[in-house]
C-alpha cells in the first residue's frame, strides 16, 4: 500500500515537473536570439503624395506596413486587444502559466500536439522569431522567447511592436496600415467599432477580413466589444451604439498607385540621389504633380491618340491610290507609305512656368500598353519646334518681328568623311516668299528664312548665345535652324519656360521634398537663369501667340484662354510636336511611331500634337477656373500698327523709324 501511495506521489511530482524540465533542457539546448525584436526596425511603407497632399501611391517590398509609434496608438486599441487577446497582458511575465499546463494536458489527452492559449507576447514572438508549426517544442520555445523578451522590453514596446508587426488581412501589415487601407482613416479617427474590427483580425485574419466576410468581421467585432462591456471598461450606451454600428470598408488595391509613371520617375529621381531603400525606408516624398492635371494630361492624350487612329483609315485609302497612281504615271519618285499603327505612341508633360513645378507628366497613350516614359526617356528631334530659341537670340540681338528675312532656296556645299555633299532644304509648303517678316517665318515655320537667318547671324555666333539656354549637344551645323537636336519632351519643356517665364529659364523639378522618420531629408532648390530680357521674351511670345492664332499651331487654340505655342514636324512626319504655355502653365506633346518609322503623310505636329495641347487646356481651365488666362505685357513695349495689324517693339527691337531716327545720345535714354 506504502509502495502504490509513493507512486502515485512520485507520478503526480514528475508529471508537475515534466513542464518544467522540457523548459530547462530547450533553455540550454538552445540559442534564444531576440534581438530582431529588441532593435526593431521593420521594413516600411513609403507613400508619394501629390503637390495638394493627396496620395499618389504606395511603394513597398512584400509587405506594405505604416509604422506607429505607441504615442500615436489611441489607449482604445489597447484595451480592446488586450480584452479579447490577453487579459492579463499587464501582470503576466510573457506566459500564462495556467495555459502552458493546458498545452500540456491537452498534448497527453490527445497523443498529439495541439494549439494552446498565447499571450499577446508569444503572439509576437511567434509571428516573427518562430514558426506557426503546432509543436511541442515550438511551444516551449516561444514561452522562453517571450519570458526573455519580457525582461527585454517593456510592457508599451510589446505592444507598439505587436501592432506593427501582426498581419491584419487584406495585405495590410501593422494596425496603421489596416486602418488606412480599410477605413481611409488615420488611428485617431476610428470608432470602437472600426477598432474592434482591426483588434479582432488577427486571430484569422483571412475569415474575418471585412472585404472578404463582412458579417463575419462584424461577429467578431461584435465579440470584442461585448467583452470590453463585460470587463466594465465601456458603459452600456457605448456597449450599445457600437454594436450598431457598420462602418465602410473600402477594398483599395494596396499599392493605390494613380499615377504609375510619376511613381516610376520619383524612383529613377531617388536612386539618383544615392537613396536606394524606397520601398523599404518609409519615405514620405511629395511631388509637385497635381493629380487632377495628371488625368487631364492623360485623357488629352488619348483623346489625340484616337483621332490619330481614326484619320489612319483615311489615310491609308489615300496611300493606295497615290501608290496605283504613280504605278500608272510611272512616277518614281513617289514612296509608298504603309504606317504600323500599332507602333504610334505619344507623351505629355506640362509645368508650372514660374517655379518649373512639373504638373503632369504622361509617358505613353497606356501604362499597360507601355511602361517605357517617352517625356522623360525619348530622344526625339523637336524639328521646327526648336526654331523659337533661333528667333529669340535674333530678337535679342536687336531684330524685330518686323525684320525682314530672305525666304529664298540656296544650295549649301558642306564635306562629310573628305566626301563633298551638297544640302538644298525646302520650305515645307515647296514654295519660297523673297523677303518675308521675321514674324511670319516663324508663325508659318519657313525653313528657308530660318537658315536664312541663321546664316546672317552666323553659325558661331548662334552658338555662343544659345548657351545662355543651357541646350546641350547642339550640332555645329546649318541643320541646327531645322531642329535635328535629340531631346525630351521634359527637356524641351525646361527650355521653353524661358519663352513663358518672361525671359527666366526655369529646371524643372517634380519631387518639392523627401521624410523621413519625420525629419525632412531633401528639399529642392530652384535653379534658374535670365536669358532674355522680359520685353523680348513678351515679343517672342506675341509672335508664338500668332502661331496658335493663324499659323501651324490652329489646332492647339482653346477657348477662354490665350495661348503661345510652336509646332514641330521632323523629315517624313517621323515625329510631330507642340510645345506651348498660358500666362502660367506650359505644356509639351509629342507623337510618333516607337521604331522611328514615318507616320501617315500630313500628320504634322499641328495636326498630331496639336488636339492634346488644346484639349489639355479646356480640361484646366474646368479644373482650374482661377488659372491666369491673359499674358500680361512689360514696361517697355511700343505698340505700332503695321499694316492690317500690330508689331511690337521695345529698347532692344527698335520700331523702324527709331532705328533711323535716334540718336546715340538719345539712345541712352531708353
Amino acid at each position: 500500500m506504502k509502495y502504490i501511495k509513493r507512486l502515485i506521489i512520485t507520478v503526480v511530482i514528475l508529471g508537475f515537473l515534466s513542464p518544467f524540465a522540457l523548459i530547462g533542457y530547450y533553455l540550454y539546448a538552445y540559442d534564444y536570439d531576440i534581438s530582431k525584436l529588441v532593435d526593431y526596425h521593420p521594413a516600411t511603407t513609403s507613400i508619394i503624395y501629390d503637390r495638394n497632399g493627396d496620395r499618389i501611391a504606395n511603394v513597398f517590398y512584400k509587405k506594405n506596413r505604416f509604422y506607429a509609434p505607441f504615442n500615436e496608438i489611441p489607449p482604445r486599441v489597447i484595451e480592446a486587444l488586450v480584452a479579447i487577446e490577453d487579459t492579463t497582458f499587464f501582470e503576466h511575465p510573457g506566459i500564462n502559466v495556467e495555459a502552458i499546463f493546458r498545452a500540456v494536458i491537452k498534448v497527453v489527452q490527445a497523443g498529439k500536439a495541439v494549439q494552446g492559449a498565447s499571450t499577446i507576447t508569444q503572439q509576437l514572438v511567434k509571428n516573427v522569431l518562430l514558426t506557426r508549426e503546432k509543436k511541442l517544442s515550438r511551444k516551449i520555445k516561444e514561452a522562453i522567447y517571450s519570458i526573455k523578451l519580457e525582461r527585454a522590453l517593456t510592457k508599451t514596446e510589446i505592444l507598439e511592436r505587436y501592432l506593427n508587426e501582426i498581419y491584419y488581412g487584406h495585405g495590410y501589415y501593422g494596425i496603421k496600415t489596416a486602418a488606412d487601407g480599410y477605413f481611409h482613416k488615420r488611428l485617431e479617427d476610428l470608432t470602437l467599432k472600426e477598432i474592434a474590427i482591426l483588434v479582432g483580425l488577427p486571430k484569422a485574419p483571412s475569415t474575418y477580413a471585412p472585404t472578404r466576410n463582412y458579417e463575419m468581421s462584424l461577429g467578431r467585432a461584435n465579440r470584442v466589444i461585448t467583452r470590453m462591456h463585460v470587463l466594465g471598461w465601456i458603459d452600456e450606451h457605448t456597449y450599445a451604439k457600437a454594436l450598431a454600428e457598420s462602418p465602410k470598408v473600402y477594398n483599395d488595391t494596396l499599392t493605390k498607385n494613380k499615377a504609375p509613371f510619376i511613381v516610376d520617375e520619383v524612383a529613377r529621381i531617388m536612386r539618383e540621389k544615392g537613396i536606394k531603400d524606397l520601398r523599404t525606408g518609409g519615405y514620405k516624398i511629395y511631388t509637385t504633380i497635381d493629380l487632377s492635371l495628371q488625368n487631364a494630361g492623360r485623357e488629352a492624350l488619348k483623346y489625340a491618340y484616337d483621332l490619330a487612329l481614326k484619320r489612319s483609315v483615311k489615310k491609308k485609302e489615300q496611300e493606295l491610290k497615290r501608290f496605283e497612281y504613280a504605278k500608272k504615271t510611272e512616277d518614281t519618285e513617289y514612296e509608298f507609305r504603309d504606317v504600323n499603327m500599332s507602333k504610334l505612341n505619344g507623351a505629355l508633360v506640362s509645368l508650372d512656368s514660374a517655379s518649373g513645378d512639373i504638373l503632369a507628366l504622361v509617358g505613353s497613350v497606356s501604362y499597360k500598353k507601355s511602361s517605357y516614359n517617352r517625356a522623360t526617356q525619348g530622344r526625339r528631334q523637336p524639328g521646327s519646334a526648336f526654331k523659337p530659341f533661333i528667333y529669340q537670340v535674333a530678337l535679342n540681338l536687336g531684330y524685330s518681328g518686323a525684320t525682314k528675312l530672305v525666304d529664298i532656296a540656296k544650295t549649301y556645299s558642306y564635306e562629310k568623311n573628305g566626301e563633298e555633299k551638297k544640302w538644298q532644304p525646302k520650305n515645307y509648303e515647296k514654295d519660297y516668299k523673297g523677303l518675308i517678316p521675321l514674324r511670319e517665318a516663324l508663325v508659318h515655320s519657313r525653313n528657308l528664312a530660318t537658315i536664312n537667318l541663321v546664316n546672317e547671324l552666323g553659325l558661331n555666333a548662334l552658338l555662343k548665345e544659345l548657351k545662355k539656354f543651357h541646350i546641350k549637344n547642339l550640332p555645329h551645323d546649318l541643320s541646327l535652324s531645322l531642329g535635328s537636336i535629340s531631346l525630351s519632351p521634359l527637356q524641351l519643356a525646361g527650355y521653353y519656360t524661358s519663352f513663358a517665364n518672361h525671359g527666366v529659364q526655369k529646371v524643372p523639378h517634380l519631387i518639392s521634398s523627401i521624410e523621413q522618420g519625420g525629419k525632412t531629408i531633401y528639399e529642392k532648390e530652384d535653379v534658374s537663369y535670365e536669358v532674355s530680357p522680359a520685353t523680348q521674351a513678351y515679343i517672342m511670345t506675341t509672335i508664338l501667340q500668332d502661331v496658335v492664332r493663324r499659323g501651324t499651331g490652329r489646332r492647339a487654340r482653346a477657348a477662354g484662354i490665350e495661348l503661345a505655342g510652336k509646332t514641330g514636324t521632323t523629315n517624313k512626319n517621323v515625329d510631330g510636336w507642340f510645345a506651348g504655355y498660358s500666362p502660367s502653365i506650359e505644356t509639351v506633346v509629342w507623337f510618333g511611331n516607337d521604331d522611328n518609322t514615318p507616320m501617315y503623310r500630313g500628320e504634322t505636329g499641328g495636326r498630331v500634337a496639336g488636339p492634346a495641347f488644346s484639349k489639355y487646356y479646356e480640361k484646366l481651365l474646368k479644373l482650374k477656373p482661377q488659372v491666369k488666362r491673359k499674358f500680361e505685357q512689360p514696361e517697355g513695349i511700343i505698340e505700332v500698327k503695321i499694316d492690317k495689324g500690330k508689331e511690337y517693339f521695345s529698347a532692344i527691337s527698335k520700331p523702324p523709324r527709331l532705328e533711323e531716327e535716334v540718336s546715340p545720345e538719345d539712345e541712352l535714354l531708353w
